[in-house]
């Protein structure tokens, strides 16, 4: 990934010298001669990570290469920091013991002699290259000259192809069920499809009208039994918090007795069946309840349990099934049609070599999506394949390695450093997309482009990977939008390999490594503190917390250069306010995510000294109380989030001055008895605001001047409006003037405490909103203004009615007054009219345009 870390150190120079900061001369002269030296190395670097495989002199140059360009890069953010203090005391950093000259020397002199060490090595590697390998060496266009390809939006690629019978067959037996628990196997090789038929027949809306209960569990290799009892649990609606592993299997069997129940182990490998014996014996028999167990080994199924006559092995997909699943993917821009007919034969090369196997089509066909639809730029991909398969086309695995390496050696430099920070999160753990994004930000993987919000980057950089299908969407927003995503264990096991080989992430060594992951299946013992490090971040699974020992706290403080920090769902033995102040000087830190952190209360006022950050997440801390004043002189902030803090009185005054804010969610004003709080009028400063959360409980929360503030936020895309527990009267009348800016494209009500809705809720007064989600409360009916006139209709296309159990509304007049409307989803709505969704008034559905409804 060379040509990764080469374009991220790229554009951070291009930033600082574009800038017009106080860099001396020399230094300045420094880090433009490297630039331009590693321009002229960029084009080559991308073949080079495929040339390096089979060339161990190659890999031996590129890793010296990769420690000088980090190097450089700490330089950097060393010269950056002290341009912000002016020119100081280094001594504290072990690294610059090693670069720098006696210490007498000046400072300017001593970093300019490193970096002229660094360029006359980064020229000698230049030569090695050209002289042994013979390979021209180029400048890359400047970024101005090409601009980047953004595609921000995603495609849907969760289409099933050629699984249609397989689906149908497992559900037959499924309904067959008898006195005893039926075991159904389904047996393949990684990436034949085994685990999406399974989530095809659990998520079928029949099967679970069926099955009372329905558990899914991902056994992965490092699982444990009490991990398994755990989830199994946790897919029963308890934690089991505090229970022994006998406590845990007797609440499950409580759980499912007298009640039919669906089960899924997926991704089942050990050989040693022991545990799952003592498991199966716990469960309570009869009533038609199956088990079905996802494998590769066809003996681990027989050994669970499964009988001949139940295992289900998956087929290649066939000629026409293979062209079919490539079309859906590489050509999602027209529908799934090819109508490049220039492109349809090679197209039906490289799909050829895939042999049937669906990831290898979809990886190679998510590759192809994001190139340029000419016949040259194929050919190149098919010979490349061609190259990796290294002439056996008869192996299906090596297709399936080829193919996954390739999407990987072709991704764009910023996005293979994005694609290996999936390297750091165990075996089938979803994966939160807004923390993977800020990662990205906080790293300085992202692109920064004038004009563009680096937020939107980084989405793009989503999209393009799952665009790619290297990541699958999990969970999703009623509007489409993806919250969580996931990686297939192939994958997996191609990132952790190239991860290691590059020290980005190594599970045996972190002295080496530049990030880390903490969770509770890694035994911390094994990290180190190292000045390399540069991302410790909490990969801790779904509905599981990290313990963190003081030895380890302390540890994570001596990795000065640290840009991102993350120890969410951690439980801290130590007083999380002095591990606090220890933070603070971690000076070059961009990301700080404390969220679900225990015991957090308050934050030091020394925060401040975190210049450089960027983003703060502090949701979901029940028992923080307040913010230090602080806060509001953080500058570089752009994301602030204390949403879900139930304690939290609110925010500091001096909000406003936080100019480059986009995300602000949980704001909670001051009343004017609570001095030194923020007002809602301090929201007018922030013009740069995409995204803001509102929480409010009285009507004294907003003066009588402060009920134009949202109409200043022109930039504001989605608003929160949030009335959890709100007590007076007043408050509605104050809501009733709140008017939001006309630009606004996503609304959430939550709570709304008036019986009918605002009279600023109608399309007249947000012409652009496109998504309105309105949840809890006390909403009766809609105003008259919300349901328009002839010639002025709602452009919303997605509407979201959630326990609302007073609304009383007929489907017609919002077909009427929402003629755009592609998606309806509606739950807890009992008094709701003629809807297009079965059960409104308890769990309800979703409805989609075009879509036939059960």
């Amino acid at each position: 990934m060379l040509d990764a870390v080469v374009c991220v150190l790229l554009e951070k120079l291009l930033n600082v010298l574009s800038e017009q900061c106080n860099l001396v001369a020399n230094l300045r002269e420094q880090f433009g001669k490297m630039r331009s030296e590693l321009k002229m190395m960029e084009s080559f670097l991308k073949d080079a990570e495929r040339l390096k495989r089979r060339n161990l002199t190659l890999k031996l140059v590129m890793v010296e290469l990769r420690e000088l360009i980090y190097e450089a890069e700490g330089i950097l953010a060393d010269c950056q920091l002290q341009n912000c203090d002016g020119i100081g005391d280094f001594s504290r950093s072990s690294s610059w013991k090693v670069c720098v000259g006696p210490s007498k020397l000046p400072f300017q002199y001593q970093l300019a002699k490193r970096l002229n060490e660094i360029n006359e090595k980064i020229i000698e590697i230049r030569q090695k290259i050209f002289t042994y390998l013979r390979v021209p060496l180029q400048s890359t266009p400047e970024a101005g000259d090409k601009p980047l390809r953004w595609s921000s939006e995603i495609y849907n690629h969760t289409q099933v192809v050629g699984l249609e019978n397989d689906t149908v067959k497992i559900k037959d037996w499924l309904f067959q069920g008898g006195p005893e628990i039926l075991s159904i196997g389904v047996v393949g090789m990684g990436g034949l499809g085994k685990t999406t038929v399974a989530q095809k027949v659990f998520n079928e809306k029949e099967i679970d009208l069926y099955f009372e209960r329905r558990m899914w569990v991902s056994v992965s290799q490092t699982f444990t039994e009490e991990k398994i009892l755990r989830h199994m649990l946790r897919s029963l609606g308890d934690v089991g918090l505090g229970d022994n592993h006998g406590e845990l299997l007797k609440k499950i069997n409580q759980f499912l007795l007298s009640k039919r129940f669906l089960l899924v182990m997926d991704d089942v490998w050990s050989l040693e069946v022991d545990w799952w014996d003592r498991i199966y014996d716990g469960l309570p028999k009869g009533n038609g309840s199956c088990i079905i167990i996802t494998t590769r080994n066809e003996v681990v199924a027989k050994k669970m349990r499964v009988p001949d006559w139940r295992i289900h092995r998956p087929k290649f997909l066939n000629d026409y099934e293979s062209w079919l699943l490539f079309r859906k993917i590489a050509f999602a821009a027209t529908g799934g049609e090819c109508i490049y007919p220039h492109l349809e034969e090679i197209g039906k090369e490289i799909v050829d070599k895939c042999k049937g196997l669906p990831l290898a089509i979809k990886a190679i066909g998510g590759m192809m999506l994001c190139r340029e639809p000419n016949h040259r730029e194929w050919k190149m991909i098919a010979e490349h394949f061609r190259d990796e398969l290294a002439g056996d086309y008869s192996d299906s695995l090596k297709a399936l390695n080829a193919s996954l390496q390739l999407s990987y050696d072709e991704l764009p430099g910023h996005l293979k450093s994005s694609f290996l920070c999936l390297s750091l999160y165990p075996e089938d753990c979803v994966i939160n997309k807004e923390q993977l994004m800020y990662w990205w930000i906080g790293e300085g993987f992202v692109p920064t482009r004038t004009g563009r919000s680096v937020i939107d980057s980084a989405e793009d950089c989503f999209s393009e990977l799952s665009n790619r299908c290297l990541i699958e969407p999990v969970d999703k927003t009623y509007n489409g939008v993806i919250i969580t995503c996931k990686i297939h264990d192939m994958v997996q096991e191609l990132i952790m390999k190239i991860a290691r080989e590059d020290s980005f992430f190594d599970l045996k060594d972190s002295i080496s490594c530049r990030h880390w992951g903490i969770n509770n299946t890694v035994k911390q013992d094994n990290f180190v503190a190292n000045q390399k490090l540069r991302t410790l971040l909490s990969t801790t699974k779904t509905g599981e917390v990290n313990k963190v020992a003081s030895k380890d706290a302390k540890s994570f403080v001596e990795c000065r250069y640290l840009r991102v920090l993350d120890l969410s769902k951690s439980i801290f033995e130590t007083p999380l306010f002095g591990l606090l102040r220890q933070i603070a000087s971690l000076r070059h830190l961009t990301y700080l995510s404390l969220s679900n952190s225990h015991p957090l209360i308050e934050l030091p006022e020394s925060l401040n000294k975190l210049q450089n950050l960027q983003i703060l997440d502090l949701s979901y801390c029940q028992n923080l109380r307040i913010l230090p004043t602080t806060v509001a002189t953080l500058k570089n902030l752009q994301v602030l989030d204390v949403a879900y803090c139930g304690s939290l009185r609110y925010l500091p005054q001096g909000i406003g001055n936080l100019s480059g804010l986009e995300v602000l969610l949980g704001f909670r004003p001051a009343r004017p008895d609570q001095f030194g709080g923020s007002r809602v009028s301090e929201l007018k400063k922030l013009t740069q605001l995409r995204k803001l959360g509102l929480q409010f409980t009285r009507g004294d929360e907003i003066g009588e001047n402060e009920v134009d503030t949202l109409l200043n936020l022109q930039r504001l895309e989605f608003l929160s409006i949030s009335c959890f527990d709100a007590h007076e009267s007043d408050l509605i009348t104050k809501l009733e003037k709140l008017s939001p800016p006309q630009n606004l494209h996503e609304l959430s009500l939550k709570f709304y405490p008036g019986y009918t809705s605002p009279m600023w809720l109608r399309p007249e007064s947000l012409p652009k909103l496109t998504y309105l989600s309105i949840s809890s409360g006390n909403l009766a009916k809609m105003s008259q203004g919300f349901w328009g006139r002839e010639r002025n209709v709602w452009k919303v296309r997605g509407l979201m009615l959630e326990s609302l159990s007073d609304l009383a509304e007929e489907w017609s007049n919002f077909q009427a007054a929402m003629p755009y409307l592609r998606v309806v989803s509606v739950c807890w709505c009992p008094e709701l009219e003629s809807f297009p969704i079965e059960d409104v008034g308890f769990r309800g559905g979703v409805w989609t345009k075009g879509e036939k409804q059960n």
